[in-house]
């Protein structure tokens, strides 16, 4: 009489089977995009800007995608994070937005913005930023634009937009959000120019 074999193939591959199931899936990397376009009828600047920098709420200030779910309550999206940290993107997207808008390519950002001596130096407190995917991206911001030395003038302002997400998915998303900076970034240009005008 013949015994019934027993392979341990067949668990095996069970077992590889639902642990491939349960892998998770790859993460998915998003950056802002400057979206501001020339106003009508300005004229180039001839002074230099510098972004001094961005200060975020520290619940958004990390990789991931933070998003809200009720007043109270918020998720951080594992699966779909910014490409770069968050504040030195917004403050990048800020510097290219204002080089749009200021008609000059004399705007920087980032580690050159301290040791440079522009004429207008811009800081930027971002109260809120929220994110809720297939509605809106909301920011709350406070900015200042400064000219350096003894006695400058200072010009304050504060931008609050809600960007509709035209879409669904975290590209909609991070869309809006590069559509609310654009907005903060024509407040500052204004800003600037009218105390360029002074």
């Amino acid at each position: 009489m013949k015994r019934a074999g027993w392979s341990v193939h067949g668990p095996a591959l069970a077992l590889a089977a639902a642990l491939s199931g349960c892998a998770s899936a790859p993460a998915q990397f998003y950056t802002l995009a400057a979206t501001a376009r020339p106003e009508a009828g300005a004229s180039p600047a001839a002074y230099v800007v510098a972004v001094d920098g961005v200060a975020l709420p520290a619940t958004v200030d990390r990789p991931q995608f933070v998003v809200q779910k009720g007043p109270n309550r918020v998720a951080v999206d594992e699966f779909n994070r910014w490409a770069a940290p968050l504040a030195s993107s917004v403050a990048g997207t800020l510097a290219e937005n204002l080089v749009v808008l200021l008609g000059t390519s004399r705007v920087v950002s980032g580690p050159l913005a301290p040791s440079f001596d522009p004429a207008y130096r811009v800081t930027v407190d971002i109260l809120r930023f929220e994110s809720v995917p297939g509605e809106a991206a909301t920011l709350d911001a406070l900015w200042l634009v400064r000219r350096p030395g003894a006695g400058a003038a200072t010009t304050s302002g504060r931008t609050t937009l809600r960007e509709p997400v035209q879409g669904q998915g975290y590209d909609a998303l991070a869309a809006a959000h590069s559509r609310a900076i654009a907005g903060m970034s024509r407040d500052i240009a204004a800003a600037i120019r009218a105390e360029a005008g002074r």
